[in-house]
C-alpha cells in the first residue's frame, strides 16, 4: 500500500546512509587525515530514530484507533485472504513484537506474555489492545533512547535475522519500525475495506 511505502523507503534509505558512514569509518581506521568523512554518530542517530519512532506510532496508533471497536475481529476471507489474522490480532502481533525487540535492545529477557509474537492472551478489546499499543511504542522509545550509551547490554533475538555478533541497539529497533510497517500496510487495507479511510491518509 502507498500509505506504507514512504515510510519504509525512507528508514532503508536512512539505514544504508547509515552502513555507508559505517563502512567508511572502518576503512578510515584511526587515521586523523580521515577526519572529514562522515562517521557514525550514535547520539545523532539516536536523535533521528526518535523522529522515525514519533511519526510511525501516531500512523500506527491512528489507524489503529480509527477501526470501530466492534470490527477488530475484522478478517477478509476470500481467496489468498484466507486465514489471515483478523485486525486486532495484527496490531497486537506489532505489538508483541516492538515489546521483544525493545527489551533485547536493553539487554532484558523478552517478555513472557509477548507469547509467539501474537500478544498477552488477556488482551482482547480495542481498549486493551490500544493500551498494549501504546505501552510497546514506549518501551521502544526507551531502546532508542539508550542508543548512545557505551556499556549497557544488548540481546539477540529469535525473531530477528540477526546474529548475536551483528545485533545493535540501532539494528534491533530499526528492524522494530520497518516491521511496523509492513503491518501498517494491512491495517490500512483491513481499514479501507471496512470503508474507511486511515487518519494519515485524510486531508
Amino acid at each position: 500500500m502507498y500509505e506504507s511505502k514512504n515510510g519504509v523507503f525512507a528508514l532503508l534509505f536512512w539505514l544504508g546512509c547509515g552502513t555507508i558512514a559505517a563502512a567508511q569509518t572502518q576503512k578510515m581506521g584511526a587515521d586523523p587525515a580521515n577526519r572529514d568523512f562522515a562517521t557514525l554518530d550514535a547520539h545523532r542517530e539516536k536523535l533521528a530514530m526518535l523522529v522515525f519512532l514519533e511519526s510511525v506510532e501516531k500512523q500506527i496508533v491512528s489507524a489503529a484507533e480509527a477501526m470501530p471497536a466492534v470490527r477488530y475481529g475484522f478478517a477478509p476471507t476470500d481467496g489468498e485472504f484466507h486465514g489471515v489474522r483478523s485486525f486486532g490480532q495484527q496490531v497486537k502481533h506489532l505489538a508483541a513484537t516492538n515489546h521483544i525487540l525493545a527489551v533485547a535492545a536493553l539487554g532484558q529477557e523478552a517478555p513472557a506474555d509477548a507469547g509467539d509474537e501474537a500478544g498477552p492472551e488477556t488482551v482482547r478489546t480495542k481498549a486493551e489492545i490500544l493500551a498494549y499499543l501504546q505501552s510497546s511504542f514506549a518501551y521502544l522509545g526507551q531502546a532508542i533512547d539508550a542508543i548512545d550509551e557505551k556499556n549497557g547490554n544488548v540481546n539477540s533475538s529469535p525473531i530477528s535475522p540477526l546474529k548475536k555478533t551483528e545485533t545493535t541497539r540501532l539494528a534491533l529497533t530499526a528492524e522494530a519500525l520497518i516491521h511496523t510497517f509492513n503491518h501498517y500496510g494491512q491495517m490500512v487495507e483491513y481499514l479501507r475495506m471496512n470503508g474507511i479511510v486511515p487518519p494519515a491518509s485524510r486531508p
